[in-house]
């Protein structure tokens, strides 16, 4: 093991959802291991993540994940500065996996622990790979269980400007692949397919463009996109599959950056951070880069690794919570909701 004497070394656990990750950063930047072993193979067959599943995968992985942390950055537990963890939002059972084994470790060594909101996480991953960005800026998190539109003013001070009213981005993508049998998870899939389709060729709802407030709502949109295969199917016509795909594609990207630019114009802020797994759709990305360029605003998201849930944002985003002092107890708790201001 190599001791860094000069570096403060953080160590982090995520349990959230369906990957158990370990990660080591040092500095608050400079990732030294970033560990993920996804479970979606265990999950595929149901076409969605099964809660009691994910946690008992969690048990089997979550030491051999964080010794593998270990082992690739080349640290003991001695050398560490401090744990962090994510206390939610997420699934109950499996967040209480990941906050065991960070107690443990924080009762057998004395290293402060300290919680993370998981959407936290989600934008700190922009800070690992841009290191110019500074708030305050916009952000938007796009994730299978998240849709939100944040207001980051500082380090720790958010605030929650709008949210999806129903389905999240990830999850709607999810369940329009699985009506398709497309196969899961439906992001990548309909990406994909929508690249060699015509975003305009269908005219599905842009649900909430027009509202005053920054909410989204993607069920009606998901219906739309049902009703419309099920006409196909009783004329007996064929599906176009690409056409389909990019025309549900740009209705949500659509009213997303349509809300996120106005949000940053009424913030006057000039730089936008996208966050979650959805945030590695590269229409979102493309049709992003294009209207900020437009505009003249900066946009920031992070590589497709850093998106998708890990332990690398959740080490970043505990660093600046360490640096203001903030501490977890040994008896805190796990919050599936645990809301992002105030968190």
């Amino acid at each position: 093991m190599v001791k860094r004497l000069a570096e403060k070394l953080i160590l982090a656990i995520e349990t959230s959802c369906d990957e158990t990750a370990a990660a080591i950063i040092a500095e608050g930047k400079i990732i030294l291991s970033n560990i993920v072993s996804s479970q979606v193979d265990f999950h595929r067959k149901f076409g969605g993540v099964v809660p009691e599943i994910a946690s008992r995968k969690h048990v089997e992985l979550i030491n051999p994940v964080i010794a593998e942390a270990c082992s690739q950055a080349r640290v003991a537990l001695k050398d560490l500065t401090a744990l962090v963890v994510t206390l939610g939002p997420g699934l109950m059972g499996a967040l209480l996996v990941g906050l065991a084994a960070a107690k443990s470790l924080s009762y057998a060594t004395g290293l402060p622990l300290i919680g993370v909101n998981h959407l936290e996480g989600h934008i700190y991953a922009n800070f690992l790979e841009h290191t110019d960005l500074k708030p305050p800026f916009i952000s938007l998190v796009v994730s299978g269980g998240h849709t939100c539109l944040i207001y980051m003013e500082d380090h720790g001070r958010y605030e929650l400007l709008g949210e999806t009213l129903d389905d999240a981005a990830g999850e709607a993508f999810d369940k329009i692949a699985g009506f398709l049998k497309l196969g899961y998870p439906g992001g990548p899939i309909i990406d994909d397919l929508s690249k060699q389709g015509d975003p305009r060729a269908i005219k599905f709802p842009r649900a909430m463009l027009k509202t005053e407030d920054y909410d989204f709502s993607l069920s009606g949109l998901k219906t739309a996109v049902l009703n419309h295969v099920t006409r196909l199917k009783e004329r007996g016509e064929e599906i176009p599959l690409p056409d389909l795909c990019a025309s549900f594609q740009a209705a949500i990207i659509d009213v997303q950056i349509h809300k996120t630019l106005r949000a940053a114009k009424e913030r006057g802020v000039d730089k936008v951070v996208l966050g979650g797994g959805v945030a590695a759709n590269s229409s979102l990305r493309e049709r992003f880069r294009q209207e900020m360029e437009k505009v003249g605003m900066r946009l920031f998201y992070p590589s497709i690794p850093l998106c998708t849930d890990n332990a690398a944002m959740i080490a970043c985003a505990g660093y600046y919570r360490w640096l203001k002092g903030e501490r977890i107890s040994l008896d805190a708790n796990v919050d599936p909701n645990l809301p992002l201001c105030g968190g």
